[in-house]
């Protein structure tokens, strides 16, 4: 092989390999606020230009009490429960089983993940730990034929397992009505404006009501007047 050769190789492999070392089983998004239920998905690309992906084995961090899935037309979903291994503290009691694996089988080859393609498998759930930790979520790939990728390793290595960083908490509103405490926290301000609009026409009506009373007595008091004063006159005149 000649220098140029050589050379033109290297650049090949180098702009193939950070393609290659990206495709892989991955969680979506790879950060989660700490205990708030959240969703994400499980993203698994085919590597292969020859199988479809047909078994997808994600084992779950310990401290999941219960993990929900999404339904994946022509795929079958399994849960598998286990002790924790640090017991889950809640309001109604201690947690000492929880969800362990997931594993998800297309009902048959054509129904898998085909060459080129990837597939999100969605997941919803409490994020256990605190602000900082690292959840691994280690998972195994089957093909059709039985090849089986294992993306347990170390971030870095040539199969790593998906990697999700827990972050602070987003706040109790957005939490527990899927970011609608905005619009709540504006609710109260709302309706003490509305309050106090009400009261300021309360006491406009209040003065306006005054006014006309005050009003009607003038008049009254103004029409006895002129009627005393022309009774007086016509007594002048009847005594002249």
């Amino acid at each position: 092989m000649t220098r140029r050769a050589a050379l033109i190789a290297a650049l090949a492999a180098a702009a193939v390999a950070p393609a290659t070392a990206q495709a892989h089983v991955t969680l979506q998004p790879n950060t989660a606020p700490a205990g708030q239920f959240t969703r994400l998905d499980v993203r698994v690309p085919n590597e292969r230009d020859d199988a479809p992906t047909t078994k997808v084995d994600v084992q779950m961090p310990d401290g999941f009490a219960s993990v929900s899935y999404e339904p994946v037309p022509g795929w079958t979903a399994k849960v598998t429960s286990g002790p924790l291994d640090q017991p889950i503290q809640t309001d109604d009691g201690e947690i000492t089983e929880g969800v362990k694996q997931i594993t998800w089988t297309a009902d048959n080859d054509e129904d898998g993940i085909p060459p080129g393609a990837f597939q999100d498998f969605g997941l919803s759930f409490q994020v256990p730990g605190k602000a900082g930790d690292k959840l691994e979520f280690k998972a195994l790939q089957t093909y059709a034929g039985g090849e089986v990728v294992r993306w347990i390793g170390a971030e870095g290595s040539d199969n790593p397992a998906a990697i999700v960083t827990v972050t602070e908490p987003q706040g109790t509103d957005a939490a527990s009505h899927g970011g609608g405490g905005a619009s709540e926290e504006a609710t109260p301000a709302a309706t003490t404006a509305a309050a106090a609009s009400t009261s300021d026409d309360d006491s406009g009506n209040g003065l306006a009501i005054v006014a006309l009373i005050v009003g009607a007595l003038g008049l009254v008091v103004g029409a006895a007047a002129l009627l005393a004063a022309r009774r007086s006159s016509g007594r002048s005149g009847a005594a002249a």
